[in-house]
């Protein structure tokens, strides 16, 4: 249990460092490109990923509850049932997560679950970088150019950021699954 806690702490940490070294990287980056000044696109760089970071981890745990409470569903589970039972669920998805026919708790994670977690998370993002923008340069002018390109550019990386996480950890359940049942 202990190393279980340990482990999931540690991956946390280690997907929020690597976002936050992300982060930093494309925020200079948009910033110098807005302002041509590299003193005021450190300032933003170094600011403005610091806020985000923490927005994001809030962001990333919300997201996680709201997978999560999908999960347990009783509709969603009570769907699943009810396809299985149809037989409209092919026998490899019945048995995937349980190793029994009936339905799976396991759910895909859908174009449409991401746009949503992305687009929300650009809203963030925008509302935190105009911020940090504004109280840096004191130029509305500026904040929103830094505000609105940044976080678009932000959110691409950031769902590439998510998907690559997701499919790492995805491997890494099948290599833990293929190991216990060796």
């Amino acid at each position: 249990m202990v190393r279980l806690l340990i482990s999931t702490a540690r991956r946390l940490a280690l997907k929020i460092a690597s976002y936050g070294v992300m982060h930093l990287v494309v925020a200079i980056l948009v910033a110098f490109a807005i302002t041509r000044d590299w003193r005021l696109a450190l300032a933003v760089g170094v600011v403005e990923p610091f806020f985000q970071t923490i927005a994001y981890s809030i962001h990333d745990r919300i997201w996680h509850r709201i997978e999560r409470r999908r999960m347990l569903s009783n509709l969603e589970e009570a769907s699943e049932a009810f396809t299985a039972r149809l037989q409209i669920m092919v026998p490899e998805e019945q048995t995937r997560a349980h190793g029994h026919d009936g339905h799976s708790h396991a759910l895909p994670r859908s174009l449409g679950q991401v746009a949503v977690k992305s687009l929300t998370y650009g809203v963030m993002h925008f509302v935190v970088a105009v911020t940090v923008a504004f109280a840096l340069t004191q130029n509305w002018r500026t904040a929103l150019a830094i505000g609105i390109i940044e976080p678009l550019v932000q959110t691409v990386f950031f769902t590439v950021h998510d998907r690559m996480w997701t499919r790492f950890e995805a491997r890494k359940a099948k290599r833990a699954a293929e190991l216990a049942s060796a």
